[in-house]
């Protein structure tokens, strides 16, 4: 899923950067030139164009990840293009070449993790039910507090910081997505198969939950006698937090 940030004139998204580069390397008219030298030598092109394409996108994968978590340690501020590159063991001039300023790559990792939950968001469209929907989305949210942590660290200390950089992502791609689940919440109320609440509240509250896992890892980690929680512990900390916001309007898990 790619979407659009936009904002002072651009746009950013993370699967284009990835598949515009696929695309091309991968042209029909770069693998097949009329140079290869026949049959053996278009098959050696297209292989070592794949080649390319795949070490390409590994590279990118490998500097977003790294960005990821020097971002959430160091803030936009804090962090530097060189931080990154060690953190990805890879040439400064590597990261340059791949993304060309901080402020790009920054929002960059911001769209990602807000693609990542809105993948997570899924289960409202194609769920029959609004038990199934909510149980299906906190599940995902709060498997993605333990997955992808960095990413939502980034997030929530952009927006206490005031959203320097994504104000402008804040007021149209979170505002209109909002809006939309907004609009699903309503039509169950209306159905009359959950209580009466206002839809914004429900939603912060299963945001602030699920994603403290996340922002607050640590201190979950320290009053976990300073380990990660395990498998069995995070299946009963889901089941809880899914089971308290459900019969909270009215459902039963």
């Amino acid at each position: 899923m790619a979407l659009a940030l936009a904002g002072r004139g651009r746009v950013f998204s993370f699967d284009n950067v990835v598949s515009a580069t696929l695309s091309k390397l991968t042209n029909p008219s770069r693998l097949f030139s009329t140079r290869s030298g026949g049959p053996m030598g278009e098959t050696r092109h297209a292989a070592k164009s794949i080649a390319k394409a795949d070490i390409r996108e590994e590279n990118e994968l490998r500097i977003l990840d790294s960005a990821e978590r020097i971002f959430a340690e160091h803030g936009f501020r804090g962090a530097t293009m060189q931080l990154i590159a060690l953190e990805a063991a890879l040439p400064k001039a590597n990261l340059h070449y791949y993304f060309t300023d901080k402020e790009t790559l920054y929002r960059l990792v911001v769209e990602r993790i807000f693609t990542i939950w809105l993948e997570a968001a899924e289960s409202f469209e194609t769920s029959q039910s609004p038990r199934i929907a909510l149980s299906r989305y906190i599940a995902r949210k709060m498997e993605l507090s333990r997955t992808h942590r960095y990413g939502s660290k980034v997030w929530a200390n952009e927006v206490m910081q005031g959203a320097p950089i994504i104000q402008d992502y804040l007021e149209v791609t979170l505002r209109d997505w909002t809006e939309t689940r907004i609009a699903v919440i309503e039509g169950w109320i209306a159905a009359g198969e959950i209580d009466p609440v206002d839809p914004r509240w429900l939603l912060y509250m299963i945001w602030a939950t699920t994603q403290h896992y996340a922002d607050f890892a640590h201190q979950i980690e320290t009053l976990n006698g300073g380990v990660p929680l395990s498998e069995a512990q995070w299946h009963a900390a889901t089941e809880t937090v899914c089971g308290i916001i459900l019969r909270g309007i009215g459902l039963e898990p």
